[in-house]
Order: C-alpha cells, then structure tokens, then sequence
C-alpha cells in the first residue's frame, strides 16, 4: 500500500466531521484545558502560510493535552465586522454580510485542509446577532455602572442616584470626569431630568461625553491609536485629524491600578508586560498650580487663571524655565496674544493631527510656539512663558508640563532651540545612604535661590518635602497619575454592533433586554448622509417604539473580541451570555496564541471587560488569559528579475552580477550585448537597472518560468530575458514581510496540493522557535515529505506489503522510543515544538536503521506522532495497526525512565592500540572477570598468536587496550 496524502488526508478529515470527534462537551469530571487562539479577521484573500504558524501549535498542544486526560476547549471563530467589508461594500453596493460570510467560508475550508481540531458547533462571528446581542448586553451593564473606589469594583449606578438624593455628591469616592460638579442633595432634587443624566453620565463606565478623538474624514469614521501611522489611517492612508466631538466612551481609567497590578497574575513575556505597563503609566508626583499673569494683549477669559501641571518631580519647581501646553488644549485660543494669533493658530493645525505615537518617538525634532502670555511660579515668583509644544500630550496629566531644562533631555532641547533660559544645576557632593545627590538650582553658579528646605535631602524626601511646601501654599497637591485614557467606543461606522440606546427629550436611555438585539437596518448606502451623520442615519424609521431616535454611532472592532472566549464555553445559550457554572468551568484560558501587535489594544481591552463582569459577579476569576504566547512572523522569500528601464529586457541574476561590476553606461551597454549576441540596448543610451518582483509560483529553485511570467505579464510577451550560460533565468532572492504586493505570498492550499497537510504542519513547527520570525522557502518541505515517507516504510515496505510485527522489541528499540517520549513531551510543555520535529526525525532514522517493524515501538511512535502529524498516523492507525477507534481517543504513552538508563557498555577492543572488535559488558562486571573473557574471545587468542599480553588496560565505559 502507497502514501498518498491527497487520498488520505480528505478521507480523515470527512470522517472526523461525520464521527464528530472533535466535539467537545462540558464533562466536569475531567480537568479543563482551554487553548485559544486570537480569531481572524475574514479577509477576501484568506490565509497565506504565515498565518497558520501559530494555530497549528495551539493545534498541536490541543491534540497532546486530549492524550493526557484533558477535557480541552479548542475552539475558533470568527471577528468579523470591521472596517475592510464596509469599504468593500462602498466601492460595489454588496452588503457586508454577503462578502463577509464568504471570507469565512473560505477561512473555514482553509483550516479544515490543514488537519485542526476545532469543535465547529462552537464556533462564533462577532458580527452574527446572535453574538452581538450578548455585546450589545455588557455595553448596557457598564452603562447602568460606576466604579466606587472605596469598593474597589463597579456597582450599580442606581446605588449611585440614592446616595445623591440622599446626600449628594460630596462624600463620593467614585472614578468621575475632572469636571464633575459638588452639589448636595437639595440641589440634586431641583435639577431636571436632563441635568441628572448629564451629571450621571460623568460616572457611567459607559458614557457619552465631548471628547478630542482621531476623525478620518475620507472613512467617516473616529479611529483608535493603533489605526493611525503617521497621521494617515492605516487602511487607505488617509489624513486623520484630531477632532472635539461628542463621543460615547468607556471608562477604561477607573481600572487603571488594577490593570496595572494584575500582570502580576499572568504568564505573559516581560516585554508585552512592559508594553502594557508603559501604556497604562503609572506615576508618583504632584499637580501644581500656575496662576496666569494678567495681561490686556491676550483673549483670556475670567474665568482661566491659572494653569494645572503634573509633574513626577516637583522638587525641581526652581528649574522651571517655561511652560509647554499640548496643541489639542481648547485655553491656547483665550492665552493667546493678538501679535501671535496666526503663529499660534497655524502651528496649532499641524501639531494637534500628528499622532501621539509620533510625537512620542520623533524626540529628535523640537517645534512649538510662544503664545504671548506668562505665569507666575508658585515658589519662586519668577514670570514664566507659556509655549504651545507637540511633545506634550494630551492625554497624560493635564496636557500641561513644566518646562525644567537643567534635568529633562526634551526639555533642554526645547530651551535651547527656542534659546529660552536654562536654570543651571549645582550637585552638593553630600549623599544620603542610598547614595542619592541633591539638586538644588541656582539662576547664577553658586547662588542657590530659596531652596534651603531642599538642602540635605535625597531626592525622595526633596520630592515629599516640596510636594509638602506647595500644599501648605495652596499652590499644588500629591497624586498618582495614569497615562491610560478612556477608549473612545463609537464609530461613525455601518458594519459594527448598534449601540444599544436611544434618545428621549436628548437623554440617552439603553434598551430593555427583551429589545435585545438591536439589529443592523437596511441602508441604501453605506457612506454618511449629506449631513454628515453616520451610515445608520440612512435607515428609515431607525427609532424605539417608533418615536425616539436610536444612536447611531457603532461600536468598535475591539468590542465583540474583547469577550469572545467567553461565548465559547456556552455558545449556544440564549437566556445569558454564558452559563456562571459552565463558565467557571472552562474559566481562564490556559494558553492563548496571537500577535505581539495587540498588546495596547486587544488585550487591555479583553482585560477591562473580564474585570467588570467580574466585579458585576458573573465570573470568577478576573484575568482572562494565564499565559501569553506571542508567535513570530514567517516572512516570505520574495522572488526578483532586474528589468532595465525603458526597454522589455530582463537579466538573469547572474548576468546582473557581471553588469554591475562595471563602472560606465557604455560598458554596460557593451557588456548586455555582448551576453545577449546582438544589440539588445542601443548604444549611448542612460540605462538604469531595476529589482522587479515576480511570483514565487512562477519561481522554483530560484529558476523562473519564462512562460508563466510572460502569460502573467502580457507586455513582456515580446520581451528579451538574457539568461546563465546554462539557459536558465535565474532570480535573485530576498527575505520581507509576505504580502499580495510583492508577489510572495504562499497559499496554503497549494502546499497542502502539491505536498500534503501533515507536511505542511511540521515544517512550519520545524522552521524555527515559535516566538521568532522565520523566512519561508518552500524547497525546504522536501525533507519533511520524505521524512513521512519514512514513517510509512516502517509500516509497509517499497512493495506496499504490510511488514509489521509482533516480536518483543530490543533494548535498543526501546530506547529510541522512550527517548523520544520524553523529549516530545517536554517540547509540548513548553511548545518548543521545532525541536519535537528533529526529535521526530532522529527516531525514525534509529528505527530504519534497525530494521525495526514492531507493533510494540511503532504503536506508541504514532500516538506522539499524531499531534503534529494527525492524518497519515490517523490512516497507519486504522489500516496498518486495525483501531477501529480514532487515534486522538487513546492516552499518550507514559515514560519509562528504565530504558535509557545505561547498564552495560561496549568496549572497542584494541591490539597494540589497533581495534580489532567490540564487546559488552555489564557496568557493573569486574575488570577481573572482563579481563578473562576478553583474553578468552578466538579473535583476540587469534591476533595474540600464542603470546602473553605484556599489559592489560581497562579505561571504564572507554576502551580496552592490550599490549603484547
């Protein structure tokens, strides 16, 4: 009997659908193992074969932990609203669904191909209303919450409204916007409906509020951070500006500390727990308060007099040399001089729709500009500047900061550039135990103004003796800052979730859950309207209970994914999200694969949501995810031919070679006609050589398919390629990223065609570690396809005859497999799964090598086998082996540690130190004993020719060596 895949592996893979036997139940008396991967986007190109790396290892760790005893959720679905299906839908009319459920469709044919183990019944799409009423349900839980920071956890926002008409508001503790006004209990009476909502809203975890957000006009839509590089949208490139609007967000703020404090918990890599710690930011300091010069020149209001700054050091108050406002600050207008209004104004425009992620890493580049008005240093009185600056951000602190040149790099860049004054820095040589030095400023070396309540102390103490001083000035107060920011949650947007509320007399009320869930209306296009409301204002009589206006912003793409692992337990329950004691069960998951790119975005988010439902008692456990692992990229081998502009001739990369190495146009030119035998490029002719990328389906071996290119390319169909000696077209090579673009991307399909599935799965697991990037070249899976024919030449020999036997294995034998088992195993553990595949490979050349065909080695030799490779051990299970159950129901085998330890030796035997044969020994034979058989053996009485050894050397688990 043959191997052959294309047979075999569709075989499989109907039979385990039919057979469901990858169904998963709820069986507590089994212990859990949750494996998830981060579900795909369905795109319209679907997967290439970077994008399995890291499903087939959580594949693989699935279908081990099954073998250990395991009840193992393993499921996947699908994130399937988003932004690419809506601008599809605007360029042809075709709905979003349609386009979408064709994508899945094909995703979904992709990962069968390719062997994995997902339970299909569980399968969930975020953009499926049966989905997205549970979202729409949690939205409507934050917005009827508030986090109480005496508790420590959300609660209902009704507790909220009986403490205000009891008491109103000035003994709660509760995360709020920093406009909040104090009122008591008489007042909160007398204010109408309208401003009961409005107060209300500033403690809602879910609320809608002006907010200065990141506007893409050409897409209608608000986008996140992670949706922008370089003031351009990621999708089209499109200019994105930094624009008030009302926004619904959510108060991802109120969980800050916890955020923070909860890494602690999980098993993730350092750097994406750095990643997600700078990005919550927490910090020590003080705000403090400069008041405003006043000054006829400049358009301030009354009511501003002074300016916020949160500092980390407000020991360093006497350095402060300027103040620099963030470009997005609405008060630059009212400190702004008339002489420099058009200065600011223009910097402004710019500044303000650079993304903060430029502004954040650009630290080379110093802009800003003076506004014309001052402060007044609370300490020193001194009369400072107030500049406009895009260092300054926003979203930290105030999105005010105290300039302190003598000890902030960016700060002493701005000063000098703007030639601003610099407070120099005298170190007193005095330290405290830890070694820290005092900083006291002086405006002239060695004149140190007021500063005498600093002087002695450590930095820390300077820092909690001066953030003392400006209390009792009533010019500042200690606090903790946090650079998180509440997400902005609504998009102008059609293919998202509704956000479950409508309006009645401007208020804003969610939906009963018997509304729930608020379904997609038809729209006759999905741009906005003419007057610039979101797609959803197309639809006709979009209101509840034909009267009040529904919203009509959506929500975001991270919304359905920030709980999707959730459904999964209990995807088809109707009554609630997921069932508490199904829930529990299944509860954190165990490992969960995905992209490093997600750390800000996703998983903050994921987060924030398992936190609150949480604190609202539905879980019982608040992180969502145990350990972390973020799989590399595998890059695509890119294919070149150097095309020479102007004309229709390519160059081999080995005639390339010899051009370049010339140093004139006209030797070139020589040079290429010469190699071509006729004139292929006219003499006195400029010629440039250019890289063209060709596809890599045309390519094999670096040798490209003339005839596949030119039917590719119809212009070249004429053209002239000057090819090796040896007549071939030889391409040059270069590893990038795997995109449509550069014509190197790899379909899986393919591969599966043309090699199979379980050849696809090892060589993917056998390029590298899991976590690093790794270039893709797919004359590499030879030796992967040959190595599975090995495996079935251990079962049936070059006849198709079955050479399995029964005969009780060897030391040896057992040795090779046991070793194996416990290298497999160990590598899973740790999904260092590249290294299972060389495991793999030694075992089977052993076993070949020892003409081993024995059901008691090669029985276990599947079962570990079958997690990398489950099709071909599926068929050699059934067909060679007679199970008449799947191979994946079995148990892994055990260890037996017995096996490899060494009990005996094999000694080369040396003649005046010529080796003449080999014996073994028990390690535990007398040298005595050893010395007597040795001398005893008829080969070595033959080379001793009746003589008496002089000496009779034995070197322990070496040699013998007898001299005569």
């Amino acid at each position: 009997m043959e191997y052959n895949p294309r047979l075999i592996e569709p075989k499989w893979q109907l039979q385990w659908e039919e057979k469901e036997v990858y169904k998963v139940e709820n069986d507590t008396t089994k212990p859990k193992y949750y494996v998830l991967d981060m579900f795909p986007y369905p795109s319209g190109s679907g997967l290439h074969v970077g994008h399995p790396l890291g499903y087939i290892a959580s594949d693989i760790l699935s279908r081990f932990k099954r073998l250990k005893g395991f009840n193992v959720l393993h499921p996947m679905g699908f994130d399937s609203f988003g932004l690419p299906a809506e601008q599809y839908a605007i360029e042809t009319g075709q709905h979003p669904a349609i386009t979408t459920a064709q994508n899945i469709q094909t995703f979904k044919s992709q990962f069968d191909k390719i062997g994995f183990s997902f339970d299909w019944e569980r399968e969930v799409r975020t953009s499926n209303p049966d989905y997205y009423r549970w979202t729409q349900w949690i939205f409507k839980q934050l917005f009827e919450s508030f986090y109480n920071n005496d508790t420590e956890r959300a609660e209902e926002i009704q507790k909220l409204i009986t403490i205000f008409e009891t008491e109103g508001n000035q003994k709660v503790n509760a995360a709020c916007n920093d406009d909040t006004p104090s009122f008591s209990a008489t007042e909160w009476t007398k204010f109408t409906e309208k401003e009961k909502s409005d107060v209300l809203l500033k403690y809602r975890l879910a609320y809608k509020s002006e907010a200065t957000v990141n506007w893409c006009a050409e897409l209608g839509s608000v986008l996140a951070h992670d949706e922008i590089k370089d003031g351009l949208s990621e999708r089209g490139g499109y200019p994105v500006e930094r624009k008030k609007m009302p926004q619904w967000m959510m108060r991802t703020t109120a969980y800050s500390e916890r955020l923070l404090s909860g890494l602690e918990q999980v098993e993730w890599s350092d750097a994406l727990k750095e990643m997600q710690k700078n990005w919550i930011g927490k910090s020590y300091g003080a705000e403090l308060s400069f008041q405003i010069e006043e000054n006829k020149e400049n358009t301030k209001s009354d009511e501003l007099k002074e300016l916020t700054a949160f500092t980390t050091r407000p020991d360093t108050i006497y350095g402060v040399t300027y103040i620099a406002l963030a470009p997005e600050l609405e008060i630059i207008d009212e400190l702004t001089t008339k002489e420099q209004k058009t200065a600011v104004e223009e910097y402004v425009k710019v500044a303000k729709n650079r993304s903060e992620r430029e502004r954040q890493t650009e630290v080379k580049t110093v802009s800003g500009v003076f506004t014309g008005s001052y402060v007044i240093n609370p300490i020193s009185g001194k009369r400072t500047p107030i500049w406009v600056a895009d260092y300054v951000l926003s979203g930290y602190g105030t999105g005010v900061v105290m300039g302190v040149p003598s000890s902030d790099e960016r700060d002493f860049r701005f000063a000098t550039h703007f030639d601003l004054e610099i407070i120099k820095v005298i170190k007193e040589t005095k330290t405290d135990s830890t070694g820290n030095v005092l900083e006291a400023y002086t405006e002239k070396e060695g004149e140190i103004i007021n500063s005498d309540f600093l002087n002695g102390m450590s930095i820390k103490d300077a820092i909690k003796a001066a953030t003392q001083k400006l209390e009792e000035k009533k010019a500042g107060t200690g606090k903790v800052n946090f650079r998180l920011r509440d997400a902005a949650f609504g998009r102008q947007r059609y293919w998202g979730e509704p956000i479950p509320i409508y309006y009645k007399d401007g208020i804003p009320h969610s939906l009963p859950d018997s509304e729930l869930p608020l379904m997609l209306p038809e729209v006759d296009s999905y741009k906005p309207t003419a007057e610039g409301e979101p797609p959803l204002g197309r639809a006709e009589a979009f209101t509840y209970q034909g009267k009040y206006p529904y919203e009509l912003t959506t929500m975001p793409g991270w919304a359905g994914s920030s709980w999707y692992f959730l459904r999964y337990a209990d995807p088809q329950n109707m009554r609630v999200f997921a069932a508490k004691e199904t829930v529990d069960y299944w509860n954190q998951v165990d490992v969960y694969v995905g992209g490093a790119e997600h750390a800000v975005g996703h998983l903050l988010y994921s987060r924030f949501f398992t936190k609150f439902l949480h604190d609202k008692g539905f879980l019982n456990f608040d992180e969502p995810f145990k350990k972390l692992v973020n799989q590399g990229m595998i890059q695509g081998k890119s294919s070149l031919v150097y095309r020479i502009s102007g004309f229709q001739v390519y160059l081999s990369e080995g005639i390339y070679q010899q051009i370049e190495k010339l140093t004139s146009d006209a030797e070139k030119i020589e040079g290429i006609n010469q190699v071509a035998g006729h004139e292929a490029i006219p003499a006195h002719t400029k010629i440039s050589i250019s890289p063209l990328h060709v596809p890599v389906s045309m390519v094999k071996d670096d040798i490209l398919d003339i005839k596949k290119y030119q039917k590719f390319r119809p212009e070249t169909e004429n053209a002239e390629f000057i090819t090796e000696e040896n007549g071939n077209f030889i391409c040059a090579s270069q590893v990038e990223k795997m995109s449509k673009r550069l014509h190197n991307v790899v379909n899986p399909d393919d591969v599966v065609s043309e090699y199979s599935a379980d050849a696809l799965r090892l060589y993917e697991m056998f390029l590298g570690p899991l976590e690093y990037s790794k270039p893709w070249d797919t004359s590499g899976i030879d030796g992967v396809q040959k190595f599975l024919r090995k495996v079935w030449r251990l079962f049936y020999n070059n006849d198709g005859d079955l050479v399995l036997s029964d005969d009780k294995p060897t030391k040896e034998e057992f040795k090779t497999l046991h070793k194996t088992i416990k290298k497999v195993e160990d590598d899973i553990e740790r999904l260092s799964l590249n290294t299972s595949v060389s495991a793999f490979m030694i075992c089977v050349n052993e076993l070949t090598s020892m003409k081993c065909h024995k059901r008691e080695i090669l029985e276990p030799f599947l079962v570990i086998l079958s997690s990398f490779a489950p099709h071909i051990t599926e068929e050699l299970w059934h067909i060679a082996l007679g199970k008449d159950t799947s191979i994946i129901k079995t148990e892994f085998p055990a260890f037996d540690e017995s096996y490899l330890k060494e009990n005996e030796f094999e000694y080369p035997i040396s003649i005046n130190g010529k080796v003449r044969t080999k014996m073994s020994f028990s390690l535990e034979t007398p040298k005595e004993e050893i010395e007597k058989q040795v001398l005893e053996t008829e080969i070595v009485q033959k080379w001793l020719e009746g003589k008496t050894p002089k000496r009779f050397i034995l070197v322990p688990k070496k040699i013998v060596n007898i001299v005569i």
